[in-house]
């Protein structure tokens, strides 16, 4: 006798009944006699060429368990060019026909299956006393539907559970669902072995109410999908209170006791794709949660959550999808592991490389406890709109203010020093990465109460077109920020523009409006105290502060991008550091109204090197503690500048800065380079 070798690697003894592949892609057609799903080319052409009499050997190379059938005339085991093990037209798989399917486990124990021909086998592990039905009613996948009177199940074997409007799943798999149903009880349950198949739950038009708890509960599987089916439109909603608790034991023999905390509620892996209609209403806490890693591909999906609207407390990552989030209490997608060990390896973060995504949040708009990554795609580039916490709301733009005044007083400063930021005590924050935030690619708009882009650690920006609204800083990094390569940022409206201790210009093209600071490299340490103006008023204080006391340190550096910076009236700076300025290329355009206080344009407590390689032009309405300044009166009506750059200012008044000699009038700017800050069609700047 012949003997045709087959290797199968995904073959777990646990997972036999309700197997539908070993990728996490999706059929239409659940078909049972390929429990085992994907297979070699090699071994489809040993099994498909298998003669009458041929044994074909299956062998695990992961488990070393061997399963064999034995073809006959009558019934033969034919393997396709699409790796799929189907019976022909004339053959049936049973274990008293002369084609058998047998498995083995790693200890050498072979279960047995004891049905006719004419019914549906029983296929037992060894590793288990739970009899698992594989589904063969008529070849096609497990259907729930779900009508007034509670849910049906049909191909369904002993993988499912129905009790009322609840579905248990017990095994791997693909399920459909479909129908309406409200009730206290309206639930899919999903507890499957992790050493199982994944679970895909198929919605195809389907509207869930839980009135007492979540619709949807992953307790445990290796990875849950739920797909929203093309076409199809599927609302699923829970109740606003939990008095449900649940009992079970995971894989490790531990004992569990769970409360959902989610309209869709998983403590492991969970994937939400699909074509169609997703719409979550999570009336309790979380829209859509997972303990693990939390992963949405594509669909049109909306969430409205009283707290979180996607939490994977491990991870999130999104790479496709139209995504609208609102929340009233929480945040808009969050991950927030506080492991150690687990934010050493990189988990709590999030990372998004495609979809159109809206959020409207209570708190901050994206918050990771680790790092938030915005980058290209395979094929797609994300577009964000974050508002966080209403969107700012208190200051006034600087640019219409034509008075002498100071900025607006904010929460008790004063006029004539600056205004104070008017952020409230609350994390509002558009993106917020605790340990960093890289952006080299999408369209983020952001509008915040808090500050715009906010890290702990560093900040770095390559690539992406953002804009920023807010009350408190545009982009605030703790420890570092680089702005750099194509990097594209204007914010529109801030209390500081730019905040960072060590600060880096090296590429890219930014624009900040303020009624502060714009560039403010403050915050680090020191153990010497300083002079300037680097104190930053709080609630109640003065404004921009006063700097003798303060200990704070900084660095700014500008080697190239083009840059322009407006900050209002008071006690305002243009580029500011508590520390040293360097600026060796680059262009850099700053308009200040300062009226009060010290600083102006450029501001240094350190050393300021300005090289002639660099371009900058300042405009002012008092003098500038640093760079080299020329009184020379300008208005809004002409270019000023010099051969090799240009610029029509937006106020009028009598002193520059200048690091390529002497400034005036340009009669023309035909000839030179024109670049645009921002948005804006005006405010341009001319070089050669």
């Amino acid at each position: 006798m012949n003997k045709k070798f087959l290797t199968m690697g995904c073959i777990s003894s646990l997972s036999l009944a309700m197997y539908s592949g070993c990728s996490d892609s999706t059929s239409d057609l659940y078909n049972p006699a390929n429990p085992f799903g994907e297979v070699n080319e090699e071994s489809s052409s040993s099994v498909a060429n298998a003669g009458a009499g041929d044994e074909i050997v299956v062998s695990s190379d992961s488990e070393s368990a061997t399963s064999s059938a034995t073809a006959t005339s009558s019934a033969s085991l034919n393997l396709s060019s699409s790796a799929t093990i189907a019976p022909n037209s004339s053959a049936t798989i049973a274990p008293n026909s002369s084609a058998t399917l047998a498995s083995s486990s790693s200890n050498g124990t072979k279960p047995s299956t004891n049905s006719s021909s004419s019914a549906t086998p029983t296929i037992q592990s060894s590793s288990s006393t739970t009899s698992q039905q594989v589904n063969e009613n008529t070849g096609n996948r497990p259907v729930i539907t779900y009508a007034a009177s509670g849910a049906t199940a049909t191909n369904a074997g002993n993988c499912v559970t129905v009790t009322g409007g609840t579905v248990t799943i017990k095994c791997g798999g693909e399920y459909d669902f479909s129908g309406n149903y409200s009730g206290n009880d309206a639930q899919i349950l999903v507890n499957t072995a992790k050493t199982d198949s994944s679970v895909y739950l198929n919605m195809r038009g389907l509207t869930l109410s839980n009135t007492a708890d979540a619709p949807i509960y992953i307790q445990k599987a290796s990875k849950a999908f739920v797909v929203a089916k093309n076409g199809t439109t599927n609302t699923l909603s829970d109740g606003s209170t939990r008095t449900k608790t649940y009992n079970y034991t995971n894989d490790n023999g531990e004992a569990k006791t769970d409360t959902t905390g989610a309209c869709i509620y998983a403590k492991d892996d969970l994937t939400i794709k699909g074509e169609g209609t997703l719409v979550v209403k999570g009336n309790y806490n979380n829209g859509i949660h997972t303990s693990n890693d939390l992963k949405v591909k594509n669909g049109l999906i909306t969430v409205n959550a009283k707290n979180n609207g996607l939490k994977g407390k491990s991870s999130v990552e999104i790479s496709g999808g139209t995504i609208n989030i609102t929340t009233t209490e929480g945040d808009g997608i969050k991950s927030d592991t506080e492991d150690a060990a687990d934010l050493a390896s990189g988990k709590g973060s999030i990372e998004i490389t495609g979809g159109e995504i809206t959020i409207t949040s209570a708190f901050d708009g994206i918050t990771a406890a680790n790092a938030v990554t915005v980058a290209n795609g395979e094929s797609t580039s994300p577009t964000i709109k974050v508002t966080a916490g209403g969107g700012h709301s208190c200051l006034s733009d600087p640019t219409s203010n034509t008075g002498s005044t100071g900025g607006r007083g904010g929460m008790g400063g004063f006029p004539g020093m600056g205004g104070s930021s008017c952020s409230p005590t609350e994390s509002m924050k558009g993106i917020k990465g605790d340990s960093s935030i890289t952006i080299s690619a999408g369209i983020i708009d952001i509008n915040s109460r808090d500050d715009g882009l906010h890290s702990s650690g560093n900040i770095t920006v390559s690539g992406g077109t953002i804009t920023i609204a807010t009350d408190d800083d545009g982009v605030h990094a703790e420890k570092a920020l680089y702005v750099k390569d194509n990097a594209n940022i204007s914010v529109t409206l801030a209390y500081e523009g730019m905040e960072s201790p060590d600060m880096h210009f090296e590429g890219g093209i930014t624009s900040v409006i303020t009624t502060d600071d714009g560039w403010n490299a403050a915050g680090g340490t020191s153990t010497t105290t300083t002079g300037g103006n680097t104190g930053r008023g709080g609630p109640g204080g003065f404004g921009g502060g006063f700097g003798p006391g303060s200990g704070s340190t900084g660095k700014l550096t500008v080697t190239g991008g083009y840059h322009y910076i407006y900050v209002g009236t008071g006690d305002t700076d243009g580029v500011d550091s508590n520390g040293d300025i360097t600026i060796s290329g680059g262009v850099i355009i700053v308009e200040c109204r300062m009226n009060g206080g010290m600083g102006g344009m450029v501001d240094s407590d350190g050393t300021t090197n300005i090289s002639s390689n660099a371009k900058l032009l300042g405009f002012g309405t008092n003098n500038s503690e640093e760079g080299t300044q020329y009184s020379v009166s300008f208005n809004t009506n002409n270019y000023y500048g010099t051969s090799s750059i240009a610029f029509k200012p937006s106020f009028s008044g009598n002193k520059m800065v200048s690091s390529v000699g002497q400034p005036s009038a340009i009669s023309s700017v035909s000839g030179m380079t024109k670049t645009c800050f921002g948005n804006s069609t005006d405010r341009c700047v001319y070089t050669k």
